[in-house]
């Protein structure tokens, strides 16, 4: 069944939008929030679990490819007129397709396969750079990502945007600081490698990857921090001929990960 909404005052709309804005909302409710009928497609076919569906009744028409197997699925279906969508939305030119999806049940470093390959990431800011991050991660087979200290929300709308869909595959670790589970981790025989613009480092072209490896990309700005630099097994470094002294987290991540599996 089809529910109507035409009001922006309405409850539903204003709860959802909440979640669409806050990432304590989206934690404490366990929801999150993906726009456009093509990612929302994605989430259905990823297996995740739509609690409500939201669409214009323009959105309706331009993409019933996408939005008739998600009503099929979705526990709530809801048509909405577009003023209302508009709190929904994220994006300057939205699409009026919106899933209310149920986030994945979080996972601890503890849950790493020894058998495995990891790309690590410490206080990375920027929602576009974590979501290009997991994009590339997925595809290049890589076996998860770890989130180390205070990083940006995976389930953030830019950060869906950014990664295509990779956020409803790839398994998200949260590993609270390195420098305090790393004993741990090599304990249980991972390998550790820290990603830094060292030219005294190892260069990442010439090493060589064994199973359970784990790669830290630190911050945008500052890299990663001294004490996870010095706990980690090894430090390894891009080659680079040019001016640049470094790159972006998501640039050097694909090189690495590249690295990594090649």
């Amino acid at each position: 069944m089809v529910t109507h909404i035409s009001s922006r005052k309405n409850e539903l709309i204003k709860e959802t939008a909440g979640l669409v804005r806050s990432v304590e909302n989206r934690r404490a409710q366990g929801l999150f929030v993906v726009e456009g009928a093509r990612l929302c497609y994605d989430a259905l076919r990823s297996q995740a679990l739509i609690k409500r569906l939201f669409f214009t009744e323009k959105a309706r028409d331009k993409y019933r490819e996408y939005i008739e197997p998600l009503m099929e699925k979705a526990q709530e279906v809801y048509s909405v007129e577009p003023h209302a969508a508009e709190l929904l939305s994220d994006t300057k030119n939205s699409q009026g397709v919106f899933a209310v999806c149920q986030l994945p049940e979080s996972k601890t470093v503890e849950k790493l396969s020894e058998e495995e390959k990891y790309i690590a990431v410490e206080n990375l800011q920027d929602p576009g750079n974590l979501g290009a991050v997991m994009r590339t991660a997925e595809a290049l087979g890589i076996s998860g990502l770890i989130l180390f200290g205070t990083c940006c929300d995976v389930f953030s709308p830019k950060t869906l945007r950014a990664g295509m869909g990779a956020a409803f595959r790839l398994p998200v670790y949260e590993g609270g600081e390195f420098a305090v589970c790393a004993a741990k981790l090599h304990e249980r025989g991972f390998s550790t490698f820290a990603a830094v613009p060292d030219a005294s480092a190892e260069k990442v072209t010439e090493c060589k990857f064994p199973k359970g490896s784990v790669m830290l990309v630190g911050n945008e700005g500052n890299g990663l921090l001294p004490q996870t630099i010095q706990a980690c097994s090894r430090r390894v470094t891009i080659p680079m001929e040019g001016r640049a002294e470094s790159l972006n987290a998501a640039a050097s991540s694909a090189i690495l990960m590249w690295e990594m599996v090649r």
